[in-house]
């Protein structure tokens, strides 16, 4: 199943919807930014209180062995993140 094409101003639209509380269209953004691997909008979603973002964000990072992103996001409070951290280091 491949993911629809976005046209920019329907991505703003998404945005603005997510933007305003619509749960709907922050999954969605959540989705569509972890199947094209759109690291910045992750992590906007993320720093906005999406725990989805985070959770894709930590998976990302581990299966690229990133410990600069995996320390941001222990830092900012995710366990996985540490925890992936630390069995990195053992």
């Amino acid at each position: 199943m491949s993911e629809p094409d976005f046209t920019a101003s329907e991505m703003a639209e998404l945005r603005a919807r997510a933007h305003e509380g619509d749960h709907d269209a922050l999954d969605q953004l959540v989705e569509l930014a972890g199947s094209r691997n759109d690291l910045d909008e992750l992590r906007s979603l993320a720093d906005a209180g999406s725990s989805d973002a985070v959770d894709i964000l930590v998976e990302l990072a581990g299966e690229r062995g990133d410990r600069e992103e995996l320390q941001r996001l222990a830092t900012a409070g995710s366990q996985d993140a540490a925890d992936i951290l630390e069995e990195m280091d053992s």
